[in-house]
């Protein structure tokens, strides 16, 4: 038999209303209820939905919907943005949708935003432009037994690794006509047992200061790349062989689930093969898995880096449009597949990086000094062909790759088209994989191959030139914000928060080597009272002593009801 549940009319009391609310939190809050132990079907046969049951349901669930709604943000994003929400400003240019500092120290206030009831603010955040043009150079990161391309690996906190060629030390050339010149008697040095702190295993003292031996770092070099590992970015311990010399050309690295992704080039400049290595102390190169993907043009030197969905990503040189041998063998054109594991199968995207110029429908040719040397078997040719562009292009190549909180960067070589112009590092943002990078800047000089990572709570950027990079990352120092209310509705600031600086913080993304987790920028406003209109001030100071300063991308504050 079917019994009616007693609801409260429509005109009910608040406190009425509130003991259905109460119900409600019980039965999601999974509490008990009385008669409930028969079973859900038992359950549903006891109560009949009435009109005035399917009206009190109606009206919690509007409630739910209004307690939703009660949160609102006042987002200062686009051009037009800034230039509505702007009261004053100094030393200040509004352009492109940023607000940029024309001098060391800037200030803005924005306009009171008014409410129609009163209003709760719970926080502000500032965005910065994702430029990032703040590098300091430094010496080398490395050891000096660390030669050619630098790859990195940053896998959590006091686990930084650094791949390279072993260099033995410089070999003495004659010259033209004469005898080669005796080398100079080093002091006899003999190794002894060392102590490093954060490493429990057996360690050699090297002529090195900042480098020790592992039982792997005394194996025979087999003529590829090397490994070192690192707690604090200073002292490296030599671990031995990660490939052989047939893979030498190595060109980046990605690690998962306990597994290092060694991609190198063969021939030279062309298709990305692997090796993946579960071991990286033994001295021992890991298992070849040979040819990853087929590069449909020629190039390769490429970056690979996994998404936050695992995906293997992969940035290539792509030569289609430019005499590479000319051009430091870097291209305008960057290509971008992607691949569920990094070994195999993957699928060609639209064009990662694309600055090439206009092209004139002829083609030219170039000759490569490896691929028929190294690899004879799979090219008879050391001839390619180019579609020829005008005018001049920049080129870019040897990519690196990382993403800080969803914001990618490629980094590369950067041979400009302007006559003279020494090569450097270049490097470009985009908000997603799937959208084409723009470029953002250069540092440096030489021809670098440069790789990035995280480590020790800033950023490395490595070269195969003498000199380094660090950055504390994309945020510029220093920001200072505060926030009034107007209490009273009669639109002046009553009260205002303290004056507070706000920064941005990095930190390792478990399973990840080169993603990187970003806090934004963000202040607590929980402890203004409520009010009806809202209004804050920014101070801009650039304390750096690079080319950077703190360019505003959005603000945003957000209230509640």
């Amino acid at each position: 038999m079917n019994a009616n549940l007693d609801l409260p009319p429509l005109s009910a009391s608040g406190a009425q209303l509130g003991d259905l609310n109460h119900a409600r939190v019980r039965l999601r809050s999974g509490q008990k209820q009385p008669q409930c132990n028969q079973g859900r079907q038992s359950v549903m046969n006891r109560f009949t939905f009435t009109p005035a049951l399917l009206a009190a349901i109606s009206i919690v669930l509007a409630s739910q919907i209004a307690a939703a709604d009660s949160t609102e943000q006042w987002t200062i994003d686009s051009q037009a943005d800034w230039q509505a929400s702007l009261a004053a400003q100094e030393n200040l240019k509004i352009g492109d949708g940023l607000a940029s500092p024309t001098a060391k120290t800037a200030t803005l206030s924005s306009i009171v935003k008014r409410f129609d009831q009163k209003t709760s603010a719970t926080s502000i955040t500032v965005q910065q432009s994702p430029v990032w043009q703040n590098w300091e150079s430094v010496g080398n990161i490395g050891t000096e037994s660390m030669a050619d391309a630098p790859v990195l690996l940053s896998l959590g906190p006091d686990n930084y690794w650094m791949f390279a060629r072993y260099n033995a030390g410089p070999a003495k050339k004659a010259k033209k006509g004469k005898p080669k010149p005796k080398s100079k008697a080093e002091p006899a040095f003999t190794a002894t047992v060392a102590t490093l702190e954060g490493f429990d295993i057996p360690l050699e003292t090297t002529r090195l200061p900042n480098q020790f031996n592992a039982p792997g770092g005394l194996k025979k070099s087999q003529g590829g790349y090397h490994a070192w590992q690192s707690r604090d970015m200073v002292n490296w311990v030599h671990h031995g062989p990660v490939t052989e010399r047939f893979s030498r050309w190595m060109t980046t690295a990605e690690y998962v689930d306990g597994k290092a992704y060694f991609y190198y080039d063969f021939p030279n400049d062309q298709d990305p093969h692997v090796y993946v290595d579960d071991n990286l102390t033994d001295g021992i190169p890991g298992q070849n898995m040979g040819l990853a993907f087929k590069d449909p043009s020629h190039g390769s030197d490429c970056a690979f880096i996994r998404d936050l969905d695992g995906k293997f990503h992969v940035i290539y040189e792509d030569w289609s449009p430019i005499k590479a041998s000319t051009h430091a063998w870097d291209s305008p054109l960057a290509g971008h597949a992607i691949s569920d594991d990094g070994l195999k199968n993957f699928k060609i995207l639209a064009p990662a990086v694309d600055e090439r110029t206009t092209p004139t429908g002829k083609i030219g040719t170039y000759k490569h000094p490896h691929w028929v040397k190294e690899d004879p078997k799979n090219f008879k040719t050391s001839v390619a062909e180019y579609e020829i562009h005008e005018p001049e292009q920049e080129a870019f190549g040897d990519w690196a790759s990382i993403s800080i909180g969803g914001q990618y960067y490629l980094f590369a070589d950067y041979d400009s088209a302007e006559h003279g112009k020494p090569m450097s590092v270049a490097w470009f943002t985009s908000s997603s994989l799937d959208k084409q990078f723009t470029f953002c800047g250069s540092i440096g000089r030489g021809h670098p191959d440069p790789d990035i990572c995280f480590a020790e709570g800033r950023f490395y950027l490595a070269t195969q030139q003498s000199h380094d990079f660090v950055s504390p990352g994309p945020w510029v120092e220093t920001v200072e914000a505060r926030v009034g209310v107007d209490t009273d509705g009669d639109s002046k600031i009553d009260q205002w928060t303290d004056w507070q600086t706000t920064t941005e913080s990095y930190d390792y993304t478990p399973g990840f080597a080169k993603q990187v987790t970003k806090t934004a920028a963000s202040l607590d406003l929980s402890s203004l009272p409520a009010g009806f209109g809202f209004q804050f001030e920014l101070k801009l100071t650039d304390t750096t002593e690079n080319k950077s300063k703190p360019i505003l991308d959005n603000v945003v504050l957000s209230f509640t009801r």
